[in-house]
């Protein structure tokens, strides 16, 4: 008799992990497609290796500059391949991690490609299998430069540097977005000569404006040269040529400039989910779109936060206050250099903002060490509806960055 499962998922990234775990929580039987390996883009070259690489660069930078808070560092040098042999650890021990959550709750897993070939019937290596319900999470995938494709040499995507063997000694970024950014702050800090260009105005336009102009004065202050408003006029003989007339000769071209959507083979009835669905390419946002799906849940996208790592981390959630009507909105915007625990770890760059209507959050942006954390303070607020007035009553410990939300909601 043939064999019919509650669930067929295709692609094993945040999404479909969490849509099929959820799922044999429940008891429903459930077969995992995946072609290449468990955890997706998000485990294995993206989200996880990025913060991994990153948090040994800025260990390197903060002991570099650690001798006027008591430390000496004679002859301190950054060893690039153990820093990668480390982030393979990390992603290898997450992965057989997921992988066994997955065997112990039954899920069948099936390291092979797949395809919904009729409604209910998905297909892989020549079996078919029977699904009452089919979920499509194959992700996305860099997007490559209009005229420039990627040839894995000199013009890379973010997957490339995961197999570079050393740092650069000088690299263009191409995109002035999370990735981008998390790029750029990982090879200044290897001491890397870097350069971003970006075609829109201002790095992170999809954040707060004041978000983006505290970027652009990190970015002096660190001496990463940023060109806005800047597109890529020809790349030939590993030189490269900018439309505002500079022409650069980096070790080689990092293009971040977005994902496109993994198509799925379609020839039946399936809901597609995660960076699959087209709308917002974020890991937390996969998980708990796929929340929602299987466990009935509901899922408003306006309380999905969005982080950029590094030092300090830049965070935000909701509103913008350049896409609001003037004077229909009030804010606050507190300095982190106010915090006593900013200045007890030596981390005084960025502001919490936030602002509400009719007494309710609406948005908040965040640049502060430990920002991807206190974020959530203003989600759980914005979600449970609740008013500034109420939230003034809340007590925070001392000293904590935590503070800094309280007291910019006290200005309010």
């Amino acid at each position: 008799m043939e064999k019919i499962y509650n669930y067929g998922i295709i692609g094993a990234g945040p999404a479909g992990l969490t849509s099929a775990l959820i799922a044999a929580e429940k008891g429903k039987s459930v077969v995992l497609f995946e072609k290449d390996k468990i955890g997706g883009t998000c485990l294995n070259k993206g989200c996880i290796p990025t913060k991994t690489i990153l948090h040994s660069a800025d260990l390197y930078k903060d002991a570099k500059n650690s001798e006027n808070i008591g430390l000496i560092t004679n002859d301190l040098q950054f060893d690039f391949a153990k820093a990668m042999e480390h982030k393979n650890r990390v992603v290898e021990t997450l992965r057989n991690a997921l992988t066994k959550s997955l065997q112990v709750k039954t899920v069948e897993i099936v390291e092979k490609e797949a395809k919904v070939v009729a409604d209910n019937i998905i297909e892989a290596g020549g079996q078919a299998y029977n699904c009452e319900k089919i979920i499509v999470a194959t992700g996305s995938e860099p997007k490559p430069l209009k005229d420039y494709p990627f040839d894995h040499e000199f013009v890379l995507n973010s997957d490339d540097l995961f197999e570079l063997k050393q740092a650069p000694k000088s690299v263009l970024i191409v995109g002035a977005g999370a990735e981008g950014i998390e790029w750029a702050r990982i090879f200044n800090d290897l001491e890397c000569e870097v350069t971003v260009v970006e075609a829109a105005s201002r790095p992170l336009s999809i954040a707060d404006e004041e978000v983006s102009k505290y970027v652009e004065r990190m970015f002096r202050t660190r001496k990463i040269a940023l060109k806005t408003s800047t597109t890529i006029n020809k790349i030939e003989n590993k030189q490269v040529a900018l439309s505002n007339g500079d022409v650069l000769n980096p070790d080689f071209v990092l293009v971040a400039i977005g994902r496109n959507i993994v198509k799925p083979q379609l020839d039946g009835k399936a809901t597609v989910i995660g960076d699959a669905c087209g709308q917002l390419m974020l890991a937390n946002f996969a998980m708990y779109q796929a929340r929602a799906l299987v466990s009935g849940i509901h899922f408003d996208n306006v309380f999905v936060p969005s982080v950029i790592y590094g030092t300090p981390e830049i965070a935000w959630i909701g509103a913008n206050e350049q896409d609001l009507p003037l004077g229909s909105y009030q804010k606050a915007v507190y300095p982190v250099r106010a915090l006593g625990k900013a200045h007890c770890d030596n981390e005084i760059e960025g502001f919490i903002k936030v602002l509400t209507y009719e007494n309710k959050i609406i948005g908040a942006s965040i640049i502060s060490k430990e920002a991807s954390a206190l974020i959530h303070q203003f989600a759980i607020a914005m979600q449970n509806e609740i008013n500034v007035d109420e939230l003034k009553k809340v007590c925070f410990a001392h000293p904590t960055y935590s503070e800094g939300v309280y007291e910019s909601i006290m200005m309010l």
